[in-house]
């Protein structure tokens, strides 16, 4: 495949200043060895500035020169592609499962109305992601169309690959939940021992009478 194509970025590292001279620079022609996003992928025939190629593809070997050499590896290029695409779609449809099965809970802080005073956001579903599951993900491929602020339960996309989105359900509660949970909890520990309290008073009460009977 064959791309004609200037710098990407500031992937060159180079300054404004010294960008600009290369404006006029003729274009020379490299084979990629490693997947440059924006650029091209292993084994694929590009066009670039001259400076570009001089100072940021060939010495940090992302490029061959076209050299009746090079053409020959283009075959080992192209399987090391091949080996790299399955096992980033391997990686991603594994990373689904996880996602899939997966089941978090995000607590948000409420007024007495029970409006939230923040909400889930792209940024949140990212960090619980890598905190939980130990997986890196970019917060632009979570399909968040607006930030989360109604309780209960959710399900965002999240595009891992071209091929592959995982669904993540999760489940928004108020923070005044646990602590009224916990308070019930708690009034029923309380009540607990003073009913058997109660009982064994009233047992014993029972027994004396028999006594005195």
């Amino acid at each position: 495949m064959n791309f004609t194509l200037g710098i990407p970025g500031n992937a060159s590292g180079l300054k404004n200043s010294e960008r600009a001279l290369e404006i006029d620079m003729p274009l020379t022609e490299l084979i990629l060895t490693e997947n440059i996003p924006g650029l091209g992928a292993e084994a694929d025939v590009v066009k670039v500035r001259r400076g570009y190629a001089r100072n940021y593809l060939l010495p940090h070997g992302k490029a061959y020169e076209v050299t009746p050499g090079a053409r020959r590896q283009l075959d080992a290029l192209k399987q090391k592609r091949a080996d790299r695409e399955a096992r980033e779609l391997n990686e991603a449809e594994e990373l689904a499962r996880r996602i899939g099965k997966a089941r978090f809970i995000f607590t948000l802080e409420t007024g007495e109305t029970g409006k939230a005073f923040r909400s889930v956001t792209a940024q949140d579903i990212m960090n619980r992601v890598k905190n939980e599951l130990g997986a890196e993900i970019d917060r632009h491929k979570i399909v968040l169309e607006r930030p989360i602020k109604d309780t209960g339960e959710h399900e965002v996309a999240i595009k891992l690959h071209h091929d592959v989105t995982a669904q993540l359900v999760f489940q928004v509660k108020s923070a005044e939940e646990p602590r009224d949970r916990g308070a019930e909890a708690e009034s029923a520990a309380t009540e607990e021992p003073e009913k058997k309290k109660k009982h064994r008073f009233f047992h014993r009460k029972k027994e004396e009478k028999k006594e005195t009977e």
